[in-house]
């Protein structure tokens, strides 16, 4: 096959971080033969079953949908076979791919992953760099083999983590990137003049899924580390910490908040402790720094920025957590 002639695709993704490489790939001269995405979830307060973004966006351009639990069983597998493909394109697909179905097309299967591979392998990639105050991540495609995430790398593009970046912005920054990386790794895929790159695996770190549990601050550590936490769980599941309003404990959710450099380099006051409340923000004594809350969000309420707070309630000498 020529550079110039378009591949059988089959592409597969579930979550809005894969809609825009299926876009990039409707779009081209290439032909998505079928989209692959896990089944129908129940979402929202009615928990009605409600496809994936991945699956809405293949009905709405009349691309056919499979949506097996898993790939494991013959009777799955045989219709990815009998498509012939010449390529599958997995973006946070969230199902295993036996030996059978990374072998069926004829190029195989590359995955489009939001790391800077072999740093960060796993289900949270984009989080777990923000948390462990990574200054840069990227885009890695890579061939897919039967390991999470341990494929030859064929195509690499880094971008900067700025120091306001969340898990979200971020999140969407390399969502667009991978779609462009995969339009511009494509034409080597199809010549095979791409140079493989093995992983380094003592590099490799495994970015497991993330947990609620993880959310809750820890105000003994530092204010850096506390606002990468912050950060990182912007939108989901978002920092929180205990807070006592008329008497009774409840849960304060922290949107966003900026670590604060004080003079001495330590806090003076115990850990939690809310040391000003005014319409510059919340700030709080950490382990090590100040935290200066600036968008907070209390139970049945909305997000709101700490001015519209502040005008209303005053917590300053409370102890959060």
């Amino acid at each position: 096959m020529s550079q110039k002639e378009p591949l059988k695709i089959i592409f597969a993704g579930t979550p809005d971080f894969s809609v825009p490489p299926l876009k990039a790939l409707i779009e081209s001269t290439h032909e998505v033969v079928a989209v692959y995405t896990q089944p129908d979830r129940p979402a929202g307060r009615g928990r009605k079953l409600s496809p994936s973004p991945v699956k809405a966006c293949a009905q709405e351009h009349g691309i056919e949908v499979y949506q097996p639990e898993k790939l494991k069983n013959p009777e799955d597998q045989q219709p990815l076979i009998e498509l012939k493909a010449d390529l599958m394109v997995v973006v946070a697909y969230g199902i295993i791919l036996p030996e059978v179905i990374l072998k069926a097309p004829r190029l195989g299967c590359i995955n489009i992953h939001a790391s800077l591979l072999p740093r960060w392998r796993g289900a949270a990639p984009i989080q777990r760099a923000i948390l462990a105050g990574d200054k840069e991540s990227g885009i890695t495609i890579m061939q897919m083999d039967a390991g999470l995430d341990t494929g030859d790398m064929l195509f690499k593009t880094a971008c900067a983590i700025e120091d306001g970046d969340t898990g979200s912005s971020l999140h969407d920054r390399l969502s667009d990137m991978g779609a462009e990386a995969l339009m511009q790794a494509l034409p080597g895929i199809i010549k095979g003049s791409l140079e493989a790159e093995k992983q380094d695996d003592s590099l490799s770190n495994y970015a497991k899924k993330l947990n609620k549990s993880e959310a809750l601050i820890d105000w003994s550590k530092t204010a850096k580390a506390i606002q990468a936490q912050v950060n990182a769980f912007n939108a989901w599941p978002v920092a929180q910490t205990a807070i006592e309003v008329k008497g009774k404990a409840q849960m304060l959710r922290i949107w966003r908040a900026q670590a604060v450099d004080v003079v001495n380099g330590q806090a003076v006051e115990p850990p939690g402790k809310v040391v000003s409340c005014n319409k510059q923000g919340i700030e709080v004594a950490t382990g090590d720094g100040i935290l200066r809350l600036l968008e907070i969000q209390m139970p049945g309420k909305k997000p709101m920025d700490v001015k519209a707070f502040v005008n209303a309630n005053d917590i300053s000498g409370r102890v959060l957590g």
